[in-house]
């Protein structure tokens, strides 16, 4: 017997729990002590809303955020962030991205000879100077100066009179590649740092760490530190470190049914029903983000424990667990509910990473 659910419980809601945001928030902060925060917004604020997190890290008294994108930074000066500092992650030549950012009043960010010649002429034309941190490349190869051109550096400062050095950063890796690891990164890093000081020059900001550094390597803090995953729970996480998951996602029981012993349910790894089955159909699926991680590389072990965590899949439904069967699909995702008080349009809670969630409304609780 086929049981729908009403059309007005089909709607999808992914909830950002305020508590636990908040705790995050302050495992931040006590990690980065002395430190200033950066709050990383890229990714509409990791899938969090761009504006929301702002505010919400704002009333935390984190007033410094990081964007990649100049919509970002105009969203966030229109929605009344107009004192706070926002800094450009990624280096640019484009004249009419520098334009924009120039007149959102955005710190720039120069990693290469080019981008700051860029920059330099954009200020130059509007008689003015534009704010920028250096860029320096310790290994993750997405850009910035690389350490042994030190000249490079040091051309910044004395060639482009119309941008102000306000700060140096880096990007760390989280792992050890073949090749300098964590402390080999980091002392790469403050030799160019100390190559500028020698030359007589001001660092301004020198910021290294982004989630993993800041929570794991407090050698890495330095003068400021870069938050984003964190602030969600979403980093690569170790035991101990004390932040939440944040983000849970909500959907209604489209239909229950029950199936018979011996029918198959799933698509890529259909499974048979060892038993007669009643199953709750849910209208999500991974391409709403259902089940999908962000990408981990650290090791054989952690890929096994991942991989059994997803034929565990669960969620809840009126405070009872009910367990994924036949995988995730595309847009629907069927559970085993035999054994639960439930029907066809009482709401199914599960976990996601908001930063995959697509065809939700947004909810702070």
């Amino acid at each position: 017997m086929l049981h729908r659910r009403k059309a007005a419980d089909r709607l999808k809601t992914l909830v950002i729990e305020r508590d636990a945001l908040k705790h995050n928030i302050s495992v931040v902060k006590e990690r980065a002590g002395e430190a200033v925060i950066y709050g990383v917004l890229t990714g509409d604020g990791q899938g969090a809303g761009l504006v929301e997190l702002a505010r919400a890290l704002r009333a935390e008294g984190i007033g410094r955020f990081a964007v990649s994108e100049v919509a970002e930074a105009a969203a966030l000066r229109k929605a009344g962030f107009v004192e706070e500092e926002i800094l450009m992650l990624r280096c640019t030549t484009d004249r009419e991205e520098l334009e924009g950012l120039l007149d959102l009043n955005v710190v720039c960010t120069v990693g290469s000879v080019d981008t700051g010649l860029a920059l330099n002429a954009v200020a130059e034309a509007r008689s003015t100077v534009a704010e920028a941190h250096i860029q320096i490349d310790t290994g993750m190869g997405f850009g910035g100066f690389l350490t042994e051109e030190p000249e490079k550096i040091l051309s910044v400062y004395r060639g482009l009179p119309n941008v102000a050095v306000s700060g140096l950063c880096t990007q760390l890796h989280t792992l050890k590649p073949k090749g300098k690891d964590l402390e080999g990164q980091l002392a790469d890093f403050t030799r160019a740092v100390e190559a500028i000081q020698a030359a007589g020059f001001e660092t301004g900001i020198v910021h290294a760490a982004g989630s993993y550094a800041l929570l794991h390597c407090a050698q890495a803090r330095l003068d400021g530190v870069r938050a984003g995953s964190a602030l969600l729970g979403r980093c690569r996480r170790r035991r101990g470190d004390d932040l939440r998951r944040v983000g849970s996602g909500e959907v209604g029981i489209e239909e229950t049914r029950w199936l018979p012993k011996g029918h198959s349910v799933g698509g890529d790894h259909p499974v048979l029903m060892k038993r007669p089955t009643r199953v709750g159909v849910l209208p999500v699926g991974y391409q709403n983000g259902f089940g999908l991680e962000r990408p981990r590389t650290d090791g054989l072990l952690a890929a096994f424990r991942r991989w059994l965590a997803k034929r565990r899949l669960t969620v809840r439904i009126n405070g009872q667990k009910a367990r994924v069967i036949g995988g995730v699909g595309a847009i629907e995702t069927i559970v085993d509910i035999t054994d639960l008080k439930c029907a066809a349009g009482d709401k199914a809670v599960f976990d996601i990473d908001p930063i995959f969630a697509k065809g939700f409304v947004r909810e702070y609780r």
